[in-house]
């Protein structure tokens, strides 16, 4: 009786010992954790890139048109270009 309750222990121990592996190794994998972070990062960019185009897209814009208006010769008044 008490063989078969040490060979129960020996598998179990045997088991658990496999499944510690199995962890380890999992827990070591890394590569999907940095194409998550890699995904992380890109979508914040272009959440600050939308931002900043929304925040000074108008003063860009101007500053474009105003550039414009001095090539061509002309003054720049705020809405239009008077040449």
């Amino acid at each position: 009786m008490t063989g078969l309750i040490v060979k129960g222990m020996v598998a179990g121990s045997f088991a658990l010992s496999r499944v510690q592996t199995k962890l380890a190794s999992f827990s070591r994998e890394e590569k999907g954790a940095t194409a998550v972070e890699y995904a992380l990062i890109v979508g914040l960019i272009a959440v600050a890139i939308i931002v900043a185009v929304t925040l000074l897209g108008t003063s860009i814009k101007n500053l474009f048109n105003q550039a414009s208006c001095a090539l061509k010769g002309g003054v720049w008044t705020s809405p239009n270009c008077s040449i």
